[in-house]
C-alpha cells in the first residue's frame, strides 16, 4: 500500500465514494454558470440599456444573484431537490448543515446502460455542497433573465421583494417537477439542462411581470439605444463561453455525455447566430451585431433541453430553426400582435427565452437519440424521429410546456398583486424621467464635467462633425422591438 492510498483510506477529506475529477468538473461548471450572471449579465444589462438606466439594470442583476443564494441555502434548494411534499414541490429545509453538505450528493433515481446492455443506478461521486451550489447558479440566472423584461421602470423595492417570493413559489415548483423527482420527471419529460425550468419559465414570467408593472416612458420605448455596444459583446461572450458549464455540468459527472453536450451547445449557437445574421441581411440589407447576439442567445437556449441527448447533426438543425423561428416571432409577428405591442418586454425575453426554450423542448421530443438517452435518462426514451414510443414523448413535452406556462403566469401574477398591496410596482414618474441619478444617486459614466447638465448642442450622441449618423434598425425600433436579449 503506497502513501497516497493509505491517505485516501483514512482521511475524511477523501472518502471512498469521492471522484476528484467529477467533483472538480462540477465546481468548474458551477463557476462557469455563475460567471454568466456575475459579471456576464450584469455587464450585458448595464451596457445594452439606455445610459440613464445602466446602474439600475446592473444592480437588479447583482441583487438577484446575492438574494437567490441566501434564499437557496435557507429554503429553496430542498424545495426543488429535497423530499417530496407534493407531486410538484419538495419539503423546504435549510441546506446548511455540515453533515448534510459533506455527505454524498443525492439525486432522483437515475440509471444508465452498460456495455453489456444492463442498466445500473448511478449517483454523483461528490458531496452535496457541490450540487447545492451548482443548482443555485441556475436559480440565480433564471431570476436575472426574468429581470430583462422589466428593466427601465420597475420599482427597485418591489424587485427586492419579488426575487425571493418568485424563487420560492415559482422556480422551485418547475425545478422539482422536472428535475427533483416530481411528477413530470417520473412521467419521463425531458429537460436536459433547463429549456423549460429556466428559459420557458423566465420568458413567460417576464412577459407576465412586464404586463403588471406597466410600460416604460413613451420616450424610452421609442428610443432605447445601448450605451456601449462593445461592452455588451463582452457580456454576451461570457454568456456563450459559460454555457459550456451550463450544459456540460448537467450529467453531474465529467463523462462522455458532458462532452457531447458541450460540443452540441457551441455548434447550435454558432449555427443560430449565422442564420439570424443572414436573415437580417436579406430582410434589412445589413447585418447587426445586436442581431447576431440575439441569434447566439436563441441557439444557446434552444439546445439546452436536449444538449446531451441529440446528435450533432441535429444540433445544426436546431440551430437553423432557433435562428429563424424566434427571428420571425420577434421581427414579424411582434408587430402584428396586439398583446405583444401592448406589453413592454424591455429586452424581448419572451422571444429569446420563452419561444426558443419551447422550441428546444419540442425539438428534443422529436430528435432525442435513443443511445444518448440511455447514457443519462432513468427510463428508455427516444424522440419521435426515431419511431417507437417517440410520438408519446413529443406529447409529454407539449404537456410539460403547458404546465410550466400556466404555473408561471398564475404564480407571477399572484406574487406581483400581493407586492402591489404594499409597494408600487412601477417607479414614480419623476424617477422614470431621470433614471439612475434619481433612483440610486449614481450615474454610470462621467462623460462631462462634474455637475454639468446634458446639453444636446454640445454633447450630441449621434452626431459626427455636425451631421447625424445612421442608427441600427434595432436601436430605433424599426424592427418591431428595441433591444432584445
Amino acid at each position: 500500500m503506497n502513501a497516497s492510498t493509505a491517505y485516501e483510506q483514512v482521511s475524511p477529506a477523501v472518502p471512498s465514494w469521492l471522484n476528484k475529477g467529477d467533483n472538480a468538473w462540477q465546481m468548474t461548471a458551477s463557476t462557469l454558470v455563475a460567471l454568466q450572471s456575475m459579471p456576464g449579465l450584469v455587464i450585458l444589462y448595464a451596457s445594452i440599456v439606455k445610459k440613464k438606466w445602466a446602474v439600475n439594470s446592473a444592480f437588479m442583476a447583482l441583487y438577484a444573484f446575492a438574494a437567490v443564494l441566501i434564499c437557496w441555502v435557507l429554503l429553496g434548494y430542498r424545495m426543488a431537490f429535497g423530499d417530496e411534499l407534493l407531486p410538484f414541490w419538495g419539503k423546504g429545509a435549510p441546506a446548511l448543515g455540515q453533515k448534510y453538505l459533506l455527505t454524498r450528493a443525492r439525486v432522483p433515481e437515475s440509471t444508465h446502460t452498460l456495455e453489456d446492455g444492463t442498466r445500473e443506478t448511478v449517483e454523483p461521486w461528490y458531496p452535496m455542497a457541490s450540487l447545492v451550489y451548482f443548482q443555485f447558479t441556475f436559480a440565480a440566472i433564471t431570476l436575472i433573465l426574468l429581470a430583462g423584461s422589466v428593466l427601465g421602470r420597475m420599482n427597485i423595492k418591489a424587485w427586492m421583494a419579488f426575487v425571493p417570493l418568485w424563487l420560492i413559489f415559482s422556480y422551485t415548483v418547475g425545478a422539482f417537477s422536472l428535475w427533483g423527482g416530481g411528477f413530470l420527471y417520473h412521467w419521463g419529460v425531458i429537460d436536459y439542462s433547463g429549456g423549460y425550468v429556466i428559459h420557458l419559465s423566465s420568458g413567460i414570467a417576464g412577459l407576465t411581470a412586464a404586463y403588471w408593472v406597466g410600460p416604460r416612458l413613451k420616450s424610452d420605448r421609442e428610443r432605447f439605444p445601448p450605451n456601449n455596444v462593445l461592452l455588451m459583446l463582452a457580456g454576451a461572450g461570457l454568456l456563450w463561453m459559460g454555457w459550456s458549464g451550463f450544459n456540460g455540468g448537467a450529467p453531474y459527472a465529467a463523462n462522455i455525455d458532458a462532452s457531447i453536450a458541450v460540443l452540441n451547445t457551441n455548434v447550435c449557437a454558432a449555427t443560430s447566430l449565422l442564420v439570424w445574421t443572414s436573415l437580417d441581411v436579406v430582410y434589412f440589407g445589413k447585418p447587426s451585431v445586436i442581431g447576431a447576439v440575439q441569434g447566439m442567445m436563441t441557439g444557446l437556449v434552444c439546445i439546452t433541453p436536449g444538449a446531451g441527448l441529440v446528435q450533432s447533426w441535429a444540433a445544426i438543425v436546431m440551430g437553423i430553426l432557433s435562428g429563424s423561428i424566434p427571428w420571425v416571432s420577434m421581427m414579424i409577428l411582434h408587430k402584428k400582435s396586439a398583446l405583444l405591442q401592448k406589453v413592454d418586454d424591455t429586452l424581448g425575453v419572451f422571444h429569446t427565452h420563452a419561444v426558443a426554450g419551447l422550441l428546444g423542448g419540442l425539438l428534443t421530443g422529436l430528435l432525442a437519440e435513443p443511445e444518448l438517452c440511455d447514457l443519462i435518462l432513468p427510463v428508455n426514451t427516444r424522440g419521435a424521429f426515431y419511431g417507437g414510443s417517440g410520438g408519446v414523448q413529443f406529447l409529454k413535452q407539449v404537456v410539460a410546456a403547458l404546465f410550466v406556462i400556466g404555473w408561471n403566469v398564475v404564480s407571477t401574477t399572484i406574487i406581483l398583486l400581493f407586492i402591489r398591496l404594499f409597494i408600487p410596482l412601477r417607479m414614480p414618474e419623476e424617477q422614470l424621467a431621470i433614471g439612475d441619478d434619481a433612483v440610486h444617486g449614481e450615474e454610470a459614466y462621467a462623460l462631462w464635467g462634474d455637475g454639468e447638465k446634458y446639453d444636446p448642442t454640445r454633447h450630441g450622441r449621434n452626431t459626427l462633425y455636425g451631421e447625424e449618423t445612421a442608427q441600427s434598425p434595432y436601436v430605433n425600433g424599426a424592427r418591431g422591438v428595441t433591444i432584445n436579449l
